[in-house]
């Protein structure tokens, strides 16, 4: 969890363009970040995929309000509304967006491009977006940005008891990198979220990347021969136990903070 989901790039910056606070250049280029390119397939209307800028628009003809996030894992279908087919994609891939008002739904699937053999600058990353209906109804179990603010920190203090108890906060190689990740982002003064999105949302958004950044860091203790403090098969099964329902916390308040703009705007409206 120490990277921002695609789709909540996609969804942050598509609701910024939808409101007419950025560019269609700008929103697409920042949903790509370091993906060497985007592309819609399946929109209606475009027998071709077609890219970031034009997809956004045929969204807003086709008559988006607003992009919504669904983070899903297997057992939690946060996020999602239906039809079945829809749901299975966005559980496979873990994630999707849902484009309010136009029916449709879209689902990341990530290739790597490049010369076979080739060193990592020569590889790239392709995303295609497939798009499919979508049922028009509340998501499941998103909770309120309040809700989410109040579950992380509570969600916060176990993660980092947990660390604490176990012992694993410097235990090895990888558990070191990914603190150091998590640190160097935080400090790049990157900006999370898009123009129009309340200050509460970067709030939650940025602690729940911070409990990501200690889930990640406590499974990547348990992994590769570095228990850390758990040295037996039961003390690594009861760290996942208790790491499961602070990693749910934490994707609920992800996805509250990426559809918060959108759901100020229902509330506006009335």
């Amino acid at each position: 969890m120490l990277d921002e989901p695609r789709s909540g790039r996609l969804a942050a910056w598509g609701n910024a363009l939808l409101v007419g606070l950025v560019s269609p250049d700008e929103a697409a280029h920042r949903i790509a970040d370091d993906d060497a390119v985007h592309r819609v397939e399946g929109l209606p209307g475009e027998e071709k995929p077609v890219g970031l800028t034009l997809a956004l628009g045929r969204l807003r003809a086709l008559g988006a309000v607003g992009l919504r996030v669904a983070l899903p894992v297997p057992g939690h279908p946060l996020g999602l509304c239906g039809p079945p087919e829809f749901n299975a994609r966005a559980l496979e891939a873990g994630e999707a967006v849902l484009a309010a008002g136009a029916g449709l739904g879209l689902v990341p699937e990530a290739y790597e491009a490049g010369p076979e053999g080739g060193a990592a600058p020569d590889v790239h990353v392709e995303v295609v977006w497939r798009c499919l209906p979508a049922r028009e109804a509340h998501p499941a179990d998103v909770p309120s940005l309040g809700e989410a603010e109040r579950e992380l920190a509570e969600a916060l203090r176990d993660a980092t008891e947990l660390l604490s108890k176990l012992d694993v906060a410097g235990s090895g190689p990888v558990a070191q990198a990914a603190l150091e990740a998590y640190r160097a982002r935080a400090e790049a003064g990157r900006q999370v979220l898009a123009p129009g999105y309340p200050p509460r949302a970067v709030r939650v958004l940025e602690l729940a990347q911070r409990v990501g950044a200690l889930i990640d860091i406590a499974r990547a203790a348990g992994g590769d021969g570095e228990h850390g403090g758990a040295v037996s098969s039961s003390e690594i099964a009861a760290r996942a136990e208790v790491l499961r329902p602070v990693e749910r916390t934490a994707r609920r308040a992800q996805v509250a903070a990426y559809n918060s703009a959108m759901e100020e705007r229902e509330r506006r409206r009335g």
